[in-house]
């Protein structure tokens, strides 16, 4: 019968090793033996080193029934223990060979039986005593709050129970680079606490073993590895999947690595968490080193240690930040806020718009405007930042504390490193922002040159020394539940939104009902005046020239000369009416169009119009400083130019006429008729006034209190106004003292952009 080794003698350097086959190596280390059975326990597979632990060899194994070599009794005991799950996961099977004890781990690795053994070892310590230091320990947890000081727990307990001379737990981060997070060594040695190792110093195809068999050993850093042999029955690729073996040998990059480090045996446990390699428990020693099963089991046990608490841990260790997110949250929703944009400013100002995910800056963009709190980039930016983040995905939320990875303009501000950005609609976004910290990483060794590439070819790297790197422009990075207050509260403010839209719609609406209603009551009022103000003037036009035509050789010249001037006086005073129903009807509704409007510039321009009606009337205007109001510039005119006529039509002949102009200084909400504004100017006269019981009636069109022979006029001026304060969105009133005078107060709504003092 022919026999060969099935190790694999494929060529391995560091420019291939990634894709190095290291579960199927085809030789183990020496400390034991190994033995393969296949289905009809044959054996099919034995290291050539089974003549070192007793007297036979390979070549007396391979191919042989396994109970016509070891024994009936031998093989029940080995069946027994594979039928047993519940015992071979935790403890090995000890079993005698050839006289020989020994400790026996099995496992199947497709369809082959794997037995590996060990000498039993002569001083082992007993289970009593593992579990006594297991109840120590978990007392001693107990006693630990963070995640942190939970690792140095169990890195020094490992250290205890096992005796490397380093015990290190291993972290790594989101790209598998590993960071010594807790340490316990010997006081003589360099501590490697802090340090960060590249990833490429455990490759992927590593870490995966690590997750599929949880402990790893290697006793003696310069052992030969010992080749497993098979029966040479010509079949192809005929190997043995060690992945979950005790014994398998090491890579021999995995090798030179560690003597670089000095190191003489080591222990890896690995640290899994949600499926996830979560890090590791690295042990190292300087020497060779072998530990029994049993303290191989309570190492294991420390790492499920940390496994379990992982969570809570860093629940506890975040729990209180997250706290004070979720307060400032709370706050931030429970604020009254009204139903118009005025409340984005308010929400801008309000601290806790910054604390919900501890943000330096935060941006609300709303219909092209920009709310800004804290530190933020310029308008420009914000805006070029948001098409940018829209081009790369479609994606409503986007996150990163490294903003220059995505968009390069960012890199040279150091205020403006991570970003939260929630789209709330198509038009809408809010943005969160965090400054750049800057931090100091200790490298063991230049992660760049993880490679060394000498004369010799390709090896790993012979330099640990402690190589410090720089990082910048990134900020911290946004913890889980930081991204979830932003996310929360950017449902909540979306919602805000949609709630301004509908109030803003309903106004729209309300305001369109209100301007009907007026429309219609206006029209009413024009078809009462068309058949009464106007046909009376055309019947006295008709009936002196009628008069005239009939008697014109009887009437003398002055009376015809009379006459014309009674029908020009008539067509005029239907020419001024018509002008003012014209006038009436063209204003509509422009407050689409409102723009900032100085009072001053509007008075000084109507007093300059009215020159000539200002001095043959012999009125004093007397006036303070008027505000800039949101209104639209000729309508103004036409307002301040009625008013003024209004008192001067009405002037006391007692008395010379006085005009007094006061205003509201600074914006302040005023409310008026159940609404708001934030600029008043009050025009008080001491000409005739009226009984305040007609407040609202001498502003309905073509009213009027007095006789037209008394006082000329359309009855149109007054309503005009009115209708001019509801266009842009303000009102009037009037205050009369009959035979004192007359105020007349207008309110105009505020702007927009107007800050509240």
């Amino acid at each position: 019968m022919k026999f060969r080794d099935i190790v694999n003698r494929d060529i391995v350097t560091l420019t291939n090793c990634e894709h190095e086959p290291i579960h199927i190596p085809g030789s183990i280390q020496p400390h034991g033996f190994l033995i393969g059975l296949n289905a009809g326990l044959k054996i099919e597979f034995c290291t050539a080193n089974i003549s070192s632990f007793m007297d036979v060899g390979y070549t007396d194994l391979l191919g042989k029934d396994f109970s016509s070599v070891f024994g009936r009794r031998t093989q029940e005991q080995i069946l027994d223990y594979i039928n047993n799950d519940k015992i071979q996961d935790v403890f090995p099977l000890e079993i005698i060979f050839f006289g020989k004890l020994f400790q026996v781990s099995i496992h199947k690795s497709y369809g082959i039986y794997v037995l590996e053994a060990e000498p039993k070892f002569p001083d082992r310590e007993k289970l009593a005593d593992v579990y006594t230091q297991t109840i120590q320990f978990v007392t001693q947890m107990n006693n630990t709050t963070s995640l942190k000081d939970l690792c140095a727990l169990v890195a020094q307990g490992t250290r205890e129970i096992t005796g490397y001379d380093r015990v290190m737990i291993y972290r790594f981060d989101e790209q598998y680079n590993g960071e010594v997070f807790a340490e316990s060594c010997r006081e003589d040695l360099e501590p490697f606490l802090g340090l960060h190792y590249p990833h490429t110093d455990i490759p992927a195809q590593a870490r995966e073993l690590y997750i599929k068999n949880q402990l790893r050993l290697i006793v003696d850093i310069e052992y030969e590895p010992v080749p497993i042999f098979t029966v040479d029955d010509e079949r192809e690729n005929k190997n043995l999947d060690l992945s979950l073996s005790i014994l398998r040998s090491t890579s021999p990059i995995h090798v030179q690595y560690l003597k670089n480090m000095g190191v003489g045996a080591t222990l890896t446990i690995s640290l899994i968490h949600h499926d996830k390699l979560w890090g590791l428990i690295a042990c190292h020693h300087y020497s060779k080193k072998n530990i029994s099963p049993e303290i191989r089991l309570a190492a294991k046990l420390q790492g499920q240690f940390i496994t379990s608490q992982i969570d809570i841990r860093e629940a506890n260790d975040e729990n209180l930040n997250a706290k004070n997110s979720s307060t400032a949250l709370e706050e931030l929703t429970g604020i009254e806020l009204p139903l118009s944009e005025k409340s984005l400013e308010i929400i801008a100002d309000t601290p806790q718009l910054l604390q919900i995910c501890n943000a330096s800056g935060a941006a609300i963009i709303v219909r092209d405007k920009i709310y800004k709190s804290g530190v933020v980039p310029s308008d420009e930016q914000i805006m070029d930042l948001i098409g940018h983040i829209k081009s790369r995905t479609d994606d409503k939320t986007f996150s990163t504390n490294k903003l220059s990875d995505y968009y390069p303009e960012m890199k040279q501000s150091s205020d403006f490193a991570g970003i939260i950005y929630h789209s709330l609609d198509s038009i809408n976004h809010i943005i969160w922002y965090r400054h750049e910290t800057i931090s100091e990483i200790n490298w063991g060794g230049d992660p760049e040159k993880a490679i060394v590439k000498d004369s010799n070819g390709l090896h790993p790297r012979n330099s640990f020394n402690i190589w410090k790197q720089i990082i910048k422009n990134q900020s911290n990075i946004w913890k889980q539940y930081e991204i979830n207050a932003a996310t929360k509260y950017s449902h909540t403010l979306h919602n805000h939104l949609m709630m301004i839209m509908l109030s803003e719609e309903e106004e729209k609406y309300r305001t369109q009902s209100e301007i009907l209603k007026e429309t219609n009551s206006e029209l009413e009022n024009i078809n009462w005046i068309s058949t009464h103000d106007l046909q009376e003037p055309l019947r006295k036009i008709q009936m002196i020239t009628s008069k005239m035509l009939t008697e014109l050789d009887a009437i003398p010249l002055e009376s015809i000369s009379a006459s014309l001037v009674k029908v020009s006086k008539s067509a005029g005073r239907m020419r001024i009416l018509l002008e003012d129903i014209l006038k009436y009807t063209r204003i509509k509704n422009t407050r689409d169009t409102l723009q900032k409007v100085n009072l001053n510039d509007i008075l000084k321009s109507v007093k300059s119009e009215m020159k000539e009606n200002i001095k043959e009337s012999n009125v004093i205007i007397v006036s303070e400083n008027l505000p800039e109001v949101h209104a639209v510039n000729f309508l103004m005119k036409q307002l301040f130019s009625n008013i003024i006529q209004n008192s001067l039509k009405y002037a006391s002949e007692e008395r010379s006429p006085i005009i007094k102009i006061t205003a509201s200084q600074e914006p302040e909400l005023t409310g008026h008729l159940n609404k708001i504004y934030c600029h008043w100017v009050n025009f008080s006269d001491n000409g005739i006034g009226f009984e305040q019981q007609f407040a609202e009636t001498i502003f309905k069109v073509f009213t009027r209190l007095h006789n037209q022979n008394e006082y000329t006029g359309s009855g149109v001026g007054l309503a005009l106004c009115k209708k001019i304060m509801q266009t842009v969105g303000g009102a009037i009133e009037a205050v009369g003292k009959l035979g004192e005078g007359t105020d007349i107060k207008i309110y105009f709504p505020c702007d927009p952009e107007e800050t509240l003092m």
